[in-house]
């Protein structure tokens, strides 16, 4: 299997507060949140070495933001990617805390 941007899933790990990326058949990166009502914040994002430069960070990002806005929630961004990420794609700016 060829393991790239486009083939990866993201995935909502709720019991253990993280948004995974799934690439083949490991988890190649992960979103740490934590949540409170109806507001994630973003806590740490991390994508493991043998998987890096794949664009893989900006995939789980997005599909989390997505994630949220699908479900009615709204981001605390803590984490210095998504800071960095949200500043560069304004289409999320509504859903931030």
């Amino acid at each position: 299997m060829t393991i790239s941007r486009e083939t990866a899933v993201v995935t909502d790990n709720a019991e253990n507060s993280r948004y995974e990326i799934i690439a083949g058949n490991q988890v190649a990166g992960i979103e740490k949140y934590s949540r409170h009502e109806n507001v994630v914040t973003f806590l740490h994002t991390e994508i493991y070495p043998q998987f890096e430069g794949l664009g893989f960070a900006g995939k789980l990002v997005s599909e989390a933001l997505d994630d949220l806005r699908e479900r009615g929630l709204r981001v605390r961004p803590e984490c210095r990617y998504v800071v960095s990420f949200l500043t560069k794609h304004p289409e999320y700016q509504d859903l931030v805390e």
